[in-house]
């Protein structure tokens, strides 16, 4: 069972259905019972950092996330969930994530005479940077899905598995230290490659 963390601020259902079409058995909940029994979390999200950061901790998602983590539960974080994975975040106010990955969430840069604009929406390619278990498979040169305006800096170079170019801005697209993973783009709206990647990640758990 992978449970899809609901916290108020994620694309559930899409998730959800791209999970239903791999056959991948999942439960969208934010039970704290759900989440210790489950096999794995993806933890996604739409919104802003802070925002999404409040929920959390209001709800102590934070702790019980941590909690199974350390236990070697395989993590994924989804777009703004991604971003939560790192240590801050500089989105309008400086305000601490889970601490799961080194790195901080700051705003991309834009180049408007090279029609290179912020925030960054639509398909670009994957580049890689090492080989991994959730890209097994896939080409690289692949397009995924991405809408964001804020990106991962100062990350550790080995956890980088996958990124993008946007002007000036190379965009991690997938993250990995160990159990704890993160997709900048939307896998669930990414086609095939989305769903491969998913499938992937479901692979982790069998």
């Amino acid at each position: 069972m992978i449970v899809i963390i609901d916290y108020g601020m994620g694309n559930l259902k899409s998730v959800r259905n791209a999970l239903n079409f791999l056959g991948l058995d999942n439960k969208i909940s934010s039970d704290e019972e759900d989440i210790k029994n489950a096999k794995a979390l993806i933890l996604p999200g739409v919104g802003a950092f802070p925002d999404a950061m409040d929920t959390i901790e209001k709800l102590s998602l934070d702790k019980i996330i941590k909690e199974e983590v350390r236990k070697g539960k395989p993590l994924l974080g989804i777009c703004l969930g991604m971003q939560l994975l790192f240590e801050k975040s500089f989105e309008g106010i400086k305000r601490n994530g889970l601490g799961l990955l080194k790195g901080n969430i700051v705003k991309m840069t834009d180049d408007k005479e090279n029609n290179i604009k912020v925030p960054h929406i639509g398909w670009n390619s994957l580049i890689y940077n090492k080989n991994d278990e959730l890209i097994s498979s896939i080409d690289e040169g692949n397009f995924v899905y991405y809408v964001h305006s804020y990106f991962a800096q100062g990350y550790n170079d080995e956890d980088l598995v996958t990124y993008s170019e946007y002007g000036e801005n190379k965009i991690p697209g997938i993250v990995r230290c160990k159990n704890i993973m993160g997709a900048q783009f939307h896998p669930e709206k990414s086609g095939t490659v989305g769903l491969s990647i998913l499938k992937n990640f479901g692979e982790l758990i069998k």
